[in-house]
C-alpha cells in the first residue's frame, strides 16, 4: 500500500509504459441509481446520499468497462493497482450489508477482474501482483502483504454478504491469499520476525516491515481461525500480535509506530491509518475470543489515536505525525475504527470523532459540482493535491455508507 510514492521500481517502468491521460471530463452523469432496501433511517441520512453521489462519480470516471478502476484522472489515468480495485468492493460491501443490492453486482464483477492480477506461475503460491492494465492484461510489479491482506479482509466482508456459491467462491479466495502470506516468504526473523512489505529483496531498500502490512495480516489470519476453526490460522495471528506488541509498540505515547527499515532503524512517525488498522484488528480479536483485554486494547489505542493525531482546532485526523495534511482514504481509516469501536462497547464518543473527520474531509476535499474527493488538503482546508484518486472515492463511498447507520 502506498505512502505517497509509486511503490517499487518494476511498479514504476510499469507506469512509464503506459501513456498518461491528461484531460479527463469530471463531471459524467452516471444513470440514476434506484433505492434499494435500505432501513428509512440509514436511507434518509445525509451520509447515505454522499455515499451514493460518490459512486455515481465512480461510476461515471474511474471505472472501466472491464470492472477495473482507473488509478486516478490524470497522471496514472492508464494504471490499475491491486489495493484500488480491492477498495472499490469493499465499499460495495459495505453499501449491500446496509440492504442495497443494487452494489452486488459491481462488487462482483471487480472481484471476478481481480482474476487477472493473481499469480498462476509461482508454483502454487499465487499472490496478487501489484499492478494490471486496465483490460486485465499484463499484471505484474511486486506483490504486497498489505495490498493481498486488505484484499483478503475485503473478502471476508464479501463473504458475509453473499451465499451460495458466490460466498464460497469469496472465503475460498481469503484462504488463498492466506496460504500465500504463510508460504511466500514474506515473514522471516530478521529484526525478531514480522512481513516484509513486499516480496522484494528482503533488507535492502525500500522493502521495510510496516506495522500496516503487518496489522492486516493479524486481522486477516484471526477472521480466518473463526471461519475455519484452523489452528495454524490462530498460530499465525498470535504470532503477528506478538511481534508487533513487542517491537513495533510505543509505550511513550500508546501508538505503533511506522516502520523498522533495513538495518534495523525502526521508524517511529505515528500514522491515523497504521494505528486504525490495529485497533480493528484488536476489535476483531474481541469478536473472535470474547477476550475483553482484546476490546480494552483496541480502546486505549483509540484514545492514545485521537490524542496525538486528532487535530482539535480542525476537527479531523493527520495523516501522521510529521504530515499533518488530510487524505480521504488514510485519514478516513480513522472514521472507520471509531465506528467500529462504538459497534463494539457503544461509547458514542467515537462516533462523534468519526462524523467530525469526515464532515472536514466533506467541507474541505470534496468538489460540490462532481461530488469527488480531492486527495490531499491543508489542516486550514486549503488545496494541497487536486488529484482524484480512485482509492479515495472508495473510502469516502465506504466510511459514510457506514455512518449513515448511526448519523
Amino acid at each position: 500500500m502506498k505512502k505517497e510514492n509509486p511503490k517499487s521500481l518494476s511498479l514504476v517502468i510499469l507506469m512509464i509504459l503506459f501513456s498518461c491521460h491528461q484531460e479527463v471530463d469530471v463531471t459524467k452523469i452516471s444513470p440514476p441509481m434506484e433505492p434499494g432496501v435500505v432501513p428509512s433511517s440509514t436511507a434518509n441520512s445525509a451520509y447515505w446520499t454522499k455515499a451514493q453521489e460518490t459512486h455515481n462519480f465512480i461510476y461515471g470516471n474511474t471505472l472501466t468497462s472491464y470492472d477495473s478502476y482507473h488509478a486516478n484522472l490524470t497522471t496514472n489515468y492508464n494504471n490499475c493497482w491491486e489495493w484500488y480495485n480491492v477498495s472499490h468492493i469493499y465499499a460495495d460491501a459495505e453499501m449491500v450489508r446496509q440492504g442495497d443490492t443494487q452494489y452486488l453486482p459491481y462488487m462482483n464483477d471487480t472481484y471476478t477482474f481481480m482474476g487477472n492480477m493473481w499469480d498462476y506461475a509461482s508454483s502454487g503460491l499465487g499472490g496478487y501482483f501489484s499492478s494490471v492494465n486496465l483490460d486485465g492484461t499484463g499484471a505484474g510489479g511486486d506483490k504486497y502483504v498489505d495490498d493481498n491482506s486488505v484484499t483478503g479482509i475485503t473478502y471476508l466482508d464479501c463473504y458475509n454478504v453473499t451465499s451460495g456459491t458466490q460466498q464460497t467462491q469469496y472465503l475460498n479466495s481469503a484462504i488463498a491469499v492466506a496460504n500465500w502470506l504463510m508460504n511466500a516468504g514474506v515473514w522471516d526473523y530478521t529484526f525478531n520476525g514480522g512481513f516484509w512489505w513486499n516480496d522484494g529483496t528482503k533488507n535492502v531498500a525500500p522493502n521495510v516491515k510496516p506495522t500496516q502490512t503487518n496489522g492486516l495480516a493479524m486481522h486477516l489470519f484471526i477472521r480466518l481461525y473463526d471461519l475455519t476453526g484452523q489452528s495454524y490460522y490462530l498460530s499465525w495471528a498470535n504470532s503477528i500480535k506478538a511481534w508487533l506488541e513487542s517491537e513495533m509498540y510505543d509505550s511513550s505515547d500508546g501508538l505503533f509506530i511506522w516502520q523498522i527499515e533495513p538495518g534495523g532503524t525502526k521508524r517511529y512517525e505515528k500514522f491515523t491509518y497504521d494505528n486504525a488498522i490495529m485497533i480493528e484488528a484488536y476489535l476483531a480479536y474481541y469478536d473472535v475470543t470474547g477476550n475483553n483485554s482484546y476490546l480494552t486494547k483496541a480502546q486505549n489505542l483509540g484514545i492514545a489515536l485521537n490524542t496525538v493525531l486528532w487535530d482539535y482546532t480542525s476537527n479531523v485526523y493527520e495523516f501522521n505525525t510529521s504530515d499533518p495534511r488530510v487524505n480521504p482514504a488514510w485519514c478516513g481509516w480513522g472514521s472507520q475504527a471509531m465506528i467500529k469501536l462504538y459497534e463494539a462497547d457503544g461509547n458514542s464518543a467515537w462516533l462523534d470523532y468519526a462524523q467530525d473527520n469526515i464532515d472536514f474531509i466533506n467541507s474541505h476535499n470534496r468538489n460540490t459540482t462532481n461530488h469527488g474527493y480531492y486527495h490531499f488538503t491543508n489542516l486550514n482546508g486549503t488545496l494541497s493535491d487536486g488529484k482524484y484518486e480512485s482509492v479515495d472515492q472508495a473510502w469516502m463511498q465506504r466510511i459514510q455508507g457506514m455512518l449513515a447507520e448511526y448519523r
